[in-house]
C-alpha cells in the first residue's frame, strides 16, 4: 500500500521524533516561567505520545505504514525490560501485597462486564445495533476488543477465530482500540503526574511504593557512578544480548506450540511476543541476583527509560483522533465501555484505599500489555516498572478466557 503521508522514509521519521522528545525534555527542564507554568498543568511524558499523534492525524507521517513501532516494541522493549528489571528488588516489589493483584482482575472483571453494559446502552440510541447475528454483527466485533484489552493481540486474533467475526467489523474495532485505548492511556499519564494529590485526597496507604522508591534511590546515592564507555557497552550488551537470545527462543517455541499443542492458543503460548516478553522478564528477574545487577549504578535504567520514551513516541505515532468521527457510534460504544472498566476500578480503589499507582497500572495491563504498562508504571517511578511487566504476562494468561466469557455476554445482550 502507497502510502500519501508527507514523510515515507522511517529514517527521517525516527530523527523528526527524536527531535519532539529532545525539545519536551529541553522544555520541561528549562527554568523559563513559560515553560514552568507550561509543565505544571501538562505532564512532560504525554507530551511525547501526544506530539507523535498530531504527525499521523495530519498526514504527515503514516504510523500504519511505518515500522518504527514494530522495531521498538520488538527491538527496544525488550532491552528495556531487560536493564529495567536486572537492578529489581523482586522481594521489595513482593512487599507491594495483593492490593495491585486486587486491582489488575478488577479491571479484567470491568472490561468483561463492561462491554454488554455499553452495547446495551448504545443499542437505546440505535436499536440496530442488536438483534442481529451475521459475521459483521457489532458483538462479534466487540469480542476482539475484549481479547484485546484484557489480554492482547493474540487473544484478540483468538477471539476473531472462535466468534467468527467478519472483515468489517474488525477492522471498524481494530480502529475504536487504537483510538480509545490511547485516549485512556493519555488519561492515565496524566493521572500519573496529579498522583501525590489524588492519593492524599483518597487517603490511600502509599508507604509499600514510597519505601521501594526510597530503596532505589539509595541504591543509586551510594553507588551511582558517571558511567565511561566500557559501562554503556556493557549495558547495551546485556540489553540487545538478552534480547537476541530471547528472540531465538520466541521464534522457536511459538511455531512449536502452534504445531504441536495447537490448545496452548488459548494460554498465547502460539505468540512469538508472548514468549518474548516473558523470556526477557524470566532473564531480567534472574540477574537480579547476580553481580550483573550492579550495572544500574552506572545508569542501566535511564539508557532503558530511553528506549522506552522512543517507544512511547512510536505508539503515539498510531494514534489518528480525526478516526473518531468516521464510525462515532462505535466509538460510543468504546468509550461507554472504558468508562465502565475505568469506574469499577475506582470504586475498588477507594473501598480499599489502594494507590493510585496501583489503579493507573492494573489497568493499562489490562488495556495496553506488555508494550505500554512498563510505560504507565514508570510514569509514576522508573523502578516500578517490573510491576506493570509482570501484570501485563498475566493478563496474557488471562486474555482468552475472560474475553470468552464478555463474548457470551455480548451474545445475550445482542439476542
Amino acid at each position: 500500500m502507497t502510502s500519501t503521508a508527507l514523510v515515507t522514509n522511517d529514517a527521517t521519521a525516527l530523527g523528526i521524533l527524536a527531535t519532539i522528545l529532545g525539545f519536551v525534555f529541553y522544555t520541561s527542564s528549562s527554568s523559563h516561567p513559560f515553560w514552568q507554568k507550561f509543565y505544571r498543568f501538562i505532564p512532560a511524558l504525554l507530551l511525547c505520545y501526544f506530539l507523535p499523534s498530531l504527525l499521523n492525524t495530519f498526514g504527515v507521517i503514516d504510523g500504519n505504514t511505518s515500522q518504527l513501532y514494530f522495531v521498538a516494541s520488538r527491538y527496544l522493549l525488550p532491552a528495556c525490560l531487560v536493564l529495567l528489571i536486572l537492578s529489581v528488588d523482586l522481594k521489595a516489589i513482593l512487599s507491594l501485597g495483593p492490593k495491585a493483584l486486587i486491582m489488575f482482575l478488577t479491571g479484567t472483571v470491568g472490561i468483561v462486564i463492561g462491554g454488554p453494559i455499553a452495547l446495551l446502552l448504545v443499542s437505546i440510541i440505535e436499536p440496530s445495533l442488536i438483534g442481529v447475528d451475521g459475521p459483521d454483527a457489532v458483538w462479534r466485533g466487540m469480542t476482539t476488543l475484549a481479547g484485546s484489552w484484557i489480554g492482547g493481540g493474540a487473544n484478540q486474533a483468538a477471539m476473531k477465530e472462535i466468534y467468527a467475526v467478519g472483515g468489517n467489523i474488525f477492522s471498524v474495532m481494530v480502529t475504536v482500540d487504537v483510538i480509545v485505548a490511547n485516549i485512556w492511556m493519555a488519561v492515565l499519564l496524566f493521572m500519573a503526574s496529579k498522583a501525590k494529590e489524588i492519593d492524599a485526597r483518597t487517603g490511600a496507604d502509599t508507604s509499600a511504593i514510597e519505601a521501594l522508591k526510597d530503596k532505589v534511590e539509595k541504591y543509586h546515592a551510594e553507588n551511582a557512578r558517571i558511567p565511561n564507555l566500557r559501562d554503556l557497552m556493557l549495558i547495551v550488551a546485556v540489553g540487545f544480548g538478552i534480547t537476541g537470545i530471547a528472540h531465538m527462543a520466541a521464534d522457536f517455541l511459538g511455531p512449536f506450540f502452534e504445531a504441536n499443542y495447537p490448545w496452548t492458543e488459548d494460554y498465547s503460548l502460539t505468540s512469538k511476543f508472548f514468549w518474548l516478553v516473558v523470556i526477557v522478564t524470566t532473564i531480567g528477574l534472574a540477574m537480579s541476583f547476580s553481580p550483573v545487577r550492579h550495572l544500574e549504578a552506572a545508569g542501566a535504567s535511564k539508557v532503558a527509560s530511553a528506549f522506552l520514551y522512543i517507544l512511547v513516541a512510536t505508539i503515539g505515532l498510531h494514534m489518528d483522533v480525526s478516526k473518531v468521527l468516521d464510525t462515532p457510534l462505535y466509538f460510543l460504544v468504546g468509550i461507554i465501555w472504558m468508562l465502565v472498566h475505568a469506574g469499577f476500578m475506582l470504586l475498588v480503589a477507594k473501598l480499599i484505599k489502594a494507590p493510585l499507582f496501583y489503579m493507573a497500572v492494573g489497568s493499562q495491563a489490562n488495556v495496553g500489555g506488555a508494550a505500554s504498562a512498563p510505560v504507565v508504571a514508570a510514569a509514576f517511578h522508573p523502578a516500578l516498572a517490573p510491576v506493570g511487566v509482570l501484570l501485563a504476562v498475566f493478563g496474557y494468561a488471562l486474555g482468552t478466557y475472560m474475553a470468552w466469557l464478555c463474548g457470551q455476554l455480548l451474545q445475550l445482550v445482542a439476542a
